[in-house]
């Protein structure tokens, strides 16, 4: 396939799987609940946190993390007590439980009265045309309150060669701004500078298309395809996750 019809196709693809009705069945439902930039912010991050796994899953987990919250996260997170953390104990998701749920919050709180809040420490840190960087530092700023090795391992780090999937989708449902399934409330940060959110299915799609060679879905990886997809659309690389998703879970390509 001709460079020029692999964009026709992938661009087609993408367009087919960008529409409101993907939310139903992802978690980026959690988010699109809000309205408050805050709470959009907390609850996505949250729900991106724990997006490994079946969907069905996903879901009913982030919207139980919402409801220990009392549906108010950025509330919750500068107003918790000890008490109100001691209700998330009883909270588990695959590896990620109430001890990490309680940490999150204390790091959560610690980005939002010391650092004027998530998007500005993302913000703050980009470092040339990409996040991988920013993410670096932020995984910094948010842990100062907590030294848990086990609940480090909850936010990846691109320079310890992660692909860095679940933090990337976040950053791509807070940056793009197309009103359709991304929520694009942040304006400090341009779409040209996201990554694909890189995992099994959008990784055996792109080899099977022949836009990356690289095996395994590392960082690495991630910058090759990453240089790719820039290639068909500068402005607006991340765009392409969805037909990668789409082809792989949807399509079975």
């Amino acid at each position: 396939m001709k460079q020029s019809e692999l964009k026709s196709f992938l661009d087609e693809k993408a367009d087919l799987y960008n529409r409101m009705d993907f939310i139903t069945s992802d978690p980026v439902q959690i988010p699109h609940r809000f309205t408050q930039k805050e709470d959009i912010e907390i609850a996505g991050f949250l729900a991106a946190t724990i997006a490994w796994g079946n969907r069905k899953s996903i879901i009913s987990s982030a919207n139980k993390m919402m409801d220990l919250m009392g549906n108010a996260p950025y509330d919750f997170v500068m107003s918790a007590t000890e008490d109100d953390l001691a209700r998330l104990q009883s909270f588990v998701h695959r590896t990620f439980n109430g001890q990490d749920f309680a940490a999150f919050v204390h790091g959560l709180k610690h980005v939002y009265t010391e650092h004027r809040g998530l998007e500005a420490v993302f913000a703050r840190h980009r470092n040339g045309n990409g996040m991988q960087q920013s993410i670096c530092e932020f995984k910094k700023i948010f842990f100062t309150t907590t030294d848990s090795p086990r609940t480090h391992k909850h936010v990846s780090d691109p320079m310890n060669n992660s692909a860095a999937k679940r933090i990337n989708m976040f950053l791509r449902w807070m940056v793009r701004d197309d009103r359709r399934v991304d929520l694009g409330i942040w304006t400090s940060i341009p779409a040209s500078a996201l990554s694909c959110p890189l995992d099994v299915h959008s990784g055996n799609v792109a080899r099977k298309l022949g836009l990356l060679q690289r095996k395994q879905n590392d960082a690495k990886a991630l910058a090759e395809l990453d240089a790719t997809l820039r290639k068909f659309d500068p402005n607006d690389p991340v765009k392409y996750d969805f037909a990668l998703f789409g082809l792989g879970v949807f399509e079975g390509f």
